[in-house]
């Protein structure tokens, strides 16, 4: 069986000679395992297509219960990213994010298209890099299932709240004086830094990264959308280790 679809590649890891096992998120099947074989041989007229963080138009076939491509081509390189090994950094960490929450038959269209427009805008330098991985990492979560709860504080009901904090166990902001054992480690907030993780919640795609916030709103701003995401996903990310020791 033939089909073809857009993908993004995640991972690609070396297969016997010339073959590349790829890991890619597509718009209409989630994500998928598929091999390129010859990919590596000289003159491959897919080799450029099936590169690590490249989107590309793929066409595959099925055999036995595994994919192949058969052919294809490049949409978006995001070249930006690769003339800067921080970036790089950065956009391998997006691309293991992208890997930990998405599923096989289990398409979302939202999570591609935010991963594509984060690359865009890090190879492209629209924002810091801080910025765009805040964005990023908090959106992610939204429209994975981790949607954080911003709009009261669930103890005594405020939507104006005095010295913010975030609950990354729980996924919720609550005022300074109702935060509790119960809830687990918090970090503080302010009314700027509450402000834009709201945006970024419920903006519409398009408008995710437009607001700015002061060095000490962003800076709280970036260190919970972090922690809420290591939280949630239980796990540690090694291309976010090596973007801190290069960035």
């Amino acid at each position: 069986m033939f089909k073809t679809t857009r993908a993004l590649v995640l991972r690609e890891v070396k297969y016997k000679e010339a073959d590349k096992i790829l890991t890619v998120l597509t718009e209409d099947e989630g994500k998928l395992t598929v091999s390129a074989r010859g990919v590596m041989r000289r003159g491959s007229k897919i080799a450029a297509a099936c590169q690590f963080l490249t989107f590309s138009e793929m066409t595959l076939f099925e055999n036995r219960g595994k994919w192949f491509v058969d052919e294809a081509q490049t949409v978006e390189q995001f070249l930006g990213l690769r003339e800067d090994i921080a970036l790089l950094a950065l956009g391998t960490y997006f691309a293991e994010l992208l890997e930990a929450v998405a599923d096989e038959d289990s398409p979302n269209p939202e999570v591609l298209r935010l991963g594509l427009n984060s690359l865009f805008a890090l190879g492209s330098g629209l924002y810091a890099p801080e910025h765009i991985k805040a964005v990023f990492e908090l959106r992610l979560m939204c429209l994975s299932g981790y949607e954080p709860a911003l709009d009261c504080c669930p103890v005594c009901g405020k939507e104006e709240m005095d010295s913010p904090v975030f609950s990354t166990l729980g996924g919720t902001v609550l005022c300074g004086k109702c935060r509790n054992l119960e809830y687990g480690e918090t970090f503080p907030l302010c009314e700027a830094s509450l402000a834009a993780m709201r945006h970024i919640s419920g903006a519409e795609s398009k408008k995710i990264f437009s607001f700015s916030l002061d060095d000490k709103a962003a800076k709280r701003l970036y260190t919970v959308c972090e922690a809420y995401v290591l939280a949630q996903l239980e796990r540690r990310f090694s291309a976010l280790d090596y973007w801190r020791q290069v960035k």
